[in-house]
């Protein structure tokens, strides 16, 4: 485990149920807080999507992986959450 995910578990708390994605700690974006909610760890999707195309999968493959075996994968109030960044918005409108 990185020096970055020992701090975001430390944040957590030791009582916390919030998952991580095993080899990803990379990619982690922060904590999501929620009223009346457990916090949750927040990966950023455009960095989860490129780890799977540096893994070998095409653009195409690894969105389809991801929408089906991530972002799908819903495992209770722990389960992550994605975040698509403003700075990848922008880039998407660029105009």
């Amino acid at each position: 485990m990185s020096n970055h995910m020992e701090r975001v578990r430390e944040h957590l708390g030791p009582e916390s149920m919030a998952l991580t994605m095993d080899g990803y700690d990379d990619c982690v974006a922060g904590v999501l807080e929620r009223f009346g909610m457990p916090l949750i760890v927040v990966y950023d999707k455009e960095k989860v999507i490129q780890k799977l195309m540096d893994d070998g999968q095409t653009r195409e493959e690894a969105h389809e992986f991801f929408e089906y075996n991530q972002l799908g994968a819903w495992m209770g109030d722990g389960t992550p959450a994605f975040i698509t960044t403003s700075s990848w918005i922008d880039f998407l409108y660029a105009e």
